[in-house]
């Protein structure tokens, strides 16, 4: 195919990328009209995918971590044949369209992951290519390569500037993950200006030191160059690869090229007109004429390379049955067919434990039972293994030289690590989970809340989890983390008590396919709590009555965690001066909520307003249970470097303050 012919398919791309953005008064032209050569050559040439079935397994990944250019990614579906029409690009950016303002993931069909917080994107795609590496490893058999693609990624300055391009990059070229090419926007340009104020980094050395190949310096507009790159780095099978592309933002534009004006901001009527001149492009607004549309169309490609690998399945099934059966299972992302008998067992075992236990041992208790049943379990943690606990005994970590394990030291990379996990999970065929301590959950909040956005089935495991982690002090103890866990919409945060909460919140988090869940967990020793057979079913109803009373009680004790037993030994002791008192567990606050009104009733009568919520953690998120006729035992400042014994008695996480202030709640009500 000629230059000029590629030229006039690659500005079919900046056309309506231009020609949305007008219409909706409001995105960002420059960048798919600066990449749309080299997205012209990926996607025509190299990329391995279907339209009509945007989730065949063996699909090429494309991300666009410049999520900010998503009119560029809606192009290419649009004129790639996927389900993607005019009149979808003509409602960008409009409510409950199918092209919102950024790629995400669930409402495009061909999205493979929501983009836009700058350089999450690319540790997402590092995340897919581990998926595949392992996955491959793990399944595939000589002659049958059942898993087999690349994953490519766009990104920009801007992704390369955020911290977390390091931490996953600098993984990946440890990891050796050779089917990851990234192509890099170098335009030169960012929101503020030309980026050589601010970043003056050597992009190909900095990556080299990752063992990366880079391939620096190609003409972002020219197909032979950039066809020349691509094959070069799929020849690498060892190293990642960073392709440096020069490109000129806002490609075409005879007043805004290269020029921050056309970042994000439309290009406005004239310069469109302008511009489409400059291009030959001498169609109307959406105006696709039918021979570009025509050569750009994928769907017949994608029919037959969907056929071929789905011929390679069947002689895969007829030769390994068992590898098949289980590879298609995990790959629906469905449990394996004997849950109920594996749940009921684990339960069982359980429930029958005395001594006491810190909850992030009760995690790797259950662990220990989960993991040879399921295989789809991708452990790792920040380099805290020893102290999260997230290793059991069939734990072997990933490496180039066994890149079939089912485990990832991540290193100090929690932000990395979060956000890899999410791409993990959108590949499927894994269930991730990775553990740090609590409070450096902060370096991934972000990340964490990209798992709840995009309804992922991820599983975040926070240790150390208050000040009675102890002589570390306020750097390490976390105050109003829990708060901003629980508030973020569709995670589900459990605080649990002893082993058996713990192990019913890891049933439930693996049962709960449309989204993350977030164990906080005890470093120290916690006793086991007794429960009769319906207690023992309602825990996974998120809060339960753990103590009942004779009687109506005068007073509801609700905690979590570590301040169960707290609850539980104060109930005792007001009992003995002739109380009646409810305790009230509440390992996940968010499935509580979402019971029937009556069971919550009953859990915590709306006629008991004398009511006492005690949790070591900021105390303003408990005032919705505890009404304003009651109290909240919390800590709403930051803690100290003392034994834990000492801080929870200068903090006031004693029996006898819980009673203390029980009474005198109870007193204020009587009134």
């Amino acid at each position: 195919m000629s230059t000029l012919q590629r030229r006039t398919l690659a500005n079919a791309v900046r056309a309506l990328s231009m020609d949305a953005v007008q219409q909706a008064n409001s995105g960002h032209p420059g960048a798919p009209m600066g990449m749309a050569d080299i997205a012209e050559v990926l996607w025509r040439d190299y990329l391995q995918h279907n339209p009509a079935n945007p989730h065949w397994p063996n699909r090429d990944r494309f991300i666009l971590s410049n999520g900010h250019g998503s009119m560029l990614l809606y192009s290419l579906l649009h004129l790639s044949g996927y389900p993607l029409t005019t009149e979808d690009l003509k409602q960008f950016r409009q409510l409950h369209s199918k092209t919102p303002g950024h790629p995400e993931y669930g409402y495009t069909e061909g999205v493979e992951t929501t983009t836009g917080p700058l350089g999450q994107g690319l540790a997402n795609a590092v995340g897919m290519a581990l998926a595949e590496k392992t996955l491959a490893s793990q399944f595939n058999q000589p002659g049958f390569d059942v898993v087999n693609h690349f994953t490519y990624a766009f990104v920009g300055d801007g992704c390369l500037m955020e911290g977390i391009s390091h931490e996953v990059c600098s993984l990946a070229g440890t990891q050796e993950l050779g089917k990851l090419i990234v192509f890099y926007d170098d335009n030169g340009i960012s929101i503020d200006g030309e980026i050589e104020g601010w970043f003056t980094d050597d992009t190909p050395t900095r990556f080299r030191s990752y063992n990366w190949q880079v391939i620096s310096n190609v003409d972002g507009h020219d197909a032979k160059a950039i066809i020349a790159a691509i094959e070069e780095a799929r020849r690498d099978s060892s190293r990642p690869t960073l392709i440096c592309c020069k490109t000129t933002i806002g490609f075409g534009s005879p007043n805004k090229a290269g020029s921050h004006d056309c970042h994000g901001a439309p290009l406005g009527k004239d310069e469109i007109q302008a511009t489409k001149h400059a291009l030959d492009w001498h169609h109307g607004p959406f105006e696709i004429p039918e021979d570009v549309s025509h050569a750009w169309n994928a769907f017949d490609k994608g029919q037959t390379l969907e056929t071929l690998w789905k011929q390679l399945l069947e002689g895969y099934k007829a030769k390994h049955p068992e590898l098949a059966a289980q590879f298609l299972r995990r790959i629906e992302g469905s449990l394996p067919a004997d849950w109920d008998e594996i749940k009921k067992d684990i339960l069982a075992q359980q429930s029958t434990l005395t001594d006491d236990v810190a909850t992030r041992k009760c995690s790797q208790n259950t662990l220990q039972l989960l993991g040879d049943k399921i295989p789809e379990l991708l452990g790792g943690s920040a380099d805290l293994a020893p102290s999260n606990l997230t290793m059991w005994n069939g734990s072997e970590a990933i490496s180039p030289a066994q890149p079939d394990g089912n485990y990832i030291h991540y290193g100090v990379r929690e932000f990395g690590m979060t956000a890899i996990m999410n791409g993990v999970a959108l590949y499927g065929g894994f269930i991730p989970y990775g553990g740090t301590f609590l409070m450096f959950m902060e370096y991934a909040r972000n990340a964490v809340r990209m798992s709840a956005l995009m309804n992922q089935r991820v599983i975040h495991i926070y240790t150390h989890d208050s000040i009675g982690l102890g002589e570390d002090g306020p750097t390490h103890q976390p105050i109003e983390q829990i708060t901003a866990l629980r508030v973020t919409p569709n995670l589900q945060t459990w605080r649990p008590c002893d082993q058996f909460e713990t192990t019913v919140a890891w049933l439930a988090a693996l049962e709960r396919n449309e989204g993350p869940s977030a164990f906080i967990l005890s470093r120290q020793n916690l006793p086991q709590q007794k429960r009769d057979s319906l207690q023992q079913q309602n825990v996974s109803k998120g809060g339960y009555i753990l103590k009942a009373c004779k009687g109506t009680p005068d007073v509801i004790l609700i905690a979590t965690g570590s301040e169960v037993a707290l609850a539980m030994d104060s109930a005792t002791d007001l009992e003995q001066q002739g109380f009646s008192v409810q305790v009230v567990s509440m390992p996940c606050a968010e499935r509580f909520d979402q019971q029937p009104k009556s069971y919550r009733d009953k859990v915590l009568p709306t006629n008991i307003r004398a009511r006492v919520a005690v949790e070591c953690g900021h105390s303003d998120y408990w005032y919705k249970y505890v009404g304003i006729d009651g109290t909240v035992i919390g800590i709403n400042r930051f803690g100290e470097s003392a034994p834990a014994s000492e801080l929870m008695t200068l903090f006031g996480f004693t029996q006898e303050k819980v009673v203390e202030t029980s009474k005198r709640i109870i007193q204020q009500n009587a009134h």
